[in-house]
């Protein structure tokens, strides 16, 4: 005795119901699973080029006596062309490992200046200016992961742009009505394109959760985002309420 085609349709209902389910509760987690995944990568990333950077600091004031009897001897023989040009290599060593910016927050003076030494390093002309509270009600790590991300997708926008000269990023960031705002400006190569009303990641893969991970955090403070874009120019801003409800 068959099942008859109404039988049929039943079980392939079925079926499709079963798959719709497993979608449903499946792809959340999956989602989650690789966005906390990222996030980790990404913390560790931050870490590894701030521990770089004081690393490098430590290691100049460690020298930093011997710079000096080094000078003393140029002087001593009046070899002032050699002790200049012999600062000049200090200068040019000592920028590269200088603490940029003090905000005021120890978190946000880590994340901005090691970012800050990889902007110019890869010669994109910066324009920073920030003040943030010692103390605030946003997380650490927070911080570190949206401010990290929203300059990384400024330096990859930027690195696109052949020309040096016309790559650039101007940071902002400063207490507005009781709520902490962050500007990020960027060069880029012709305009950002939509995906329905988001903007769509220009990389493949783990770029793709840097924008998700950004929401997120936004949407976990109860702030606001805003992207805007122009031929040549993207811009995002962020607020995010101090006094948490």
């Amino acid at each position: 005795m068959g099942f008859g085609w109404q039988g049929i349709l039943l079980f392939f209902i079925g079926i499709f119901l079963i798959h719709l389910s497993l979608w449903y509760f499946f792809m959340p987690w999956y989602v989650n699973r690789r966005i906390g995944r990222f996030q980790n990568e990404l913390v560790n990333r931050h870490y590894n080029e701030v521990e770089v950077m004081y690393r490098k600091m430590r290691g100049w004031r460690h020298d930093y006596h011997n710079h000096i009897q080094v000078l003393k001897v140029y002087m001593e023989l009046e070899q002032y062309l050699q002790a200049r040009e012999y600062l000049d290599r200090l200068d040019k060593d000592l920028s590269s490992v200088d603490t940029v910016l003090k905000t005021g927050n120890i978190m946000v003076d880590a994340i901005l200046n090691s970012k800050l030494t990889l902007i110019q390093e890869r010669h994109i002309m910066v324009d920073a200016t920030a003040i943030v509270p010692e103390e605030i009600a946003i997380s650490g790590i927070d911080l570190s992961v949206l401010i990290g991300n929203l300059l990384d997708n400024a330096m990859e926008a930027c690195m696109e742009i052949s020309d040096e000269k016309e790559r650039f990023i101007r940071i902002y960031i400063d207490i507005i009505k009781k709520e902490l705002y962050i500007s990020i400006t960027n060069s880029m190569v012709g305009m950002a394109r939509k995906q329905g009303k988001l903007f769509a990641s220009r990389k493949e893969g783990n770029h793709g959760f840097g924008l998700i991970r950004i929401d997120g955090i936004v949407e976990k403070y109860n702030g606001y985002i805003n992207r805007q874009t122009e031929q040549g120019i993207f811009a995002t801003e962020v607020m995010l309420p101090l006094i948490q409800k």
